[in-house]
């Protein structure tokens, strides 16, 4: 048994350089730092008084810690809206498999396919909302050939969802029962809800006006909080300057950060990567004990190698 293991992590944490902001933030704060240095040097040295009453900035204060905390909370919504949208793809993709699986015909070429296009839904997904246009991680799934077709497309996540209704339509086809068809193919259509959330969270940031008008307060605040500081803390107010400026500049970071939760450029961006990985193997496994395919299907279902190579002849045309 670990003894005091949330102790242990306070302490790594507060030494945690890499996943905060503060790479983002130390220039800042060191420049505040420099210009409080300047007001004091002036301040002191000089035969100016640059002293302001320090009352204004208590109430300043506390207006722009409410701002910056409304800030916050509503880029941590879209966070948070995003890791349960792309929940629901994990859980859409696992339930279409498994309808598949046990619903669908006997037909073990015709399930490999259906868990592999799933599969390739969620990586269509985090490529789309990344603006990648990498091949590598849907080739291993559903072949080079239809992997540069499926990034050539318009909309990646649509043409993978296109595919996977005419799978369910030659899974009826071939005797799949009506339900489970009509389930399976609400599934699917979940999924593209789910993608539109994504969407709309990736093409509809929190308004700029709102974002300058918080920076601008920002500035004016630490721009000005030396004139209210000097006169009591004499030479220690560049260091209180830097002391206040880092957790607002940190938390007006953070809220800007957590406005896409899906770049790999932002703070504490969403383990898309990791995610996709997960529902690929949670899908793979529930087709691994499936019957090879024969090579003689015996008229069974369409063949899926005839139909690469039709599909591979029409390209290269």
């Amino acid at each position: 048994m670990k003894l005091f293991p949330q102790g242990v992590q306070f302490w790594s944490e507060i030494y945690r350089y890499r996943g905060s902001a503060t790479p983002y933030i130390v220039g800042r704060t060191l420049a505040f730092g420099l210009i409080a240095l300047a007001v004091t040097a002036i301040h002191h040295l000089t035969a100016f008084n640059l002293a302001v009453p320090i009352t204004p900035y208590e109430v300043l204060g506390a207006a722009l810690g409410a701002l910056l905390v409304l800030r916050t909370n509503a880029g941590y919504e879209r966070w948070w809206e995003a890791r349960k949208l792309w929940g629901g793809i994990v859980n859409q993709c696992r339930n279409v498999v498994v309808l598949a699986v046990a619903h669908g015909p006997d037909d073990p070429a015709w399930k490999r396919q259906v868990a592999a296009w799933t599969a390739a839904f969620p990586h269509a997904c985090r490529r789309s909302l990344r603006n990648q246009r990498e091949s590598g991680d849907l080739e291993s799934l559903i072949g080079a050939v239809k992997a540069e077709r499926i990034v050539s497309s318009d909309h990646m996540p649509t043409a993978v969802s296109l595919r996977m209704s005419q799978l369910f339509r030659e899974g009826a086809e071939a005797g799949m029962d009506r339900f489970a068809f009509l389930r399976v193919e609400d599934e699917r259509a979940k999924l593209i809800d789910h993608l539109g959330g994504c969407e709309r969270i990736l093409r509809s940031p929190l308004p700029l006006a709102y974002s300058v008008q918080i920076r601008q307060f920002i500035f004016v605040f630490l721009f000005t909080l030396p004139f209210g500081l000097v006169e009591q803390l004499e030479w220690l107010t560049p260091v209180v300057v830097m002391l206040v400026g880092f957790p607002i500049l940190a938390l007006d970071e953070i809220g800007v950060e957590l406005q896409n939760p899906f770049s790999e450029s932002r703070l504490n961006h969403l383990p898309l990567t990791e995610l996709c990985a997960t529902i690929e193997r949670n899908l793979t496994a529930l087709v691994a004990d499936l019957p090879e395919p024969s090579p003689a299907r015996n008229g069974q279902g369409p063949d899926p190698s005839r139909r690469d190579a039709d599909e591979a002849a029409r390209l290269a045309s």
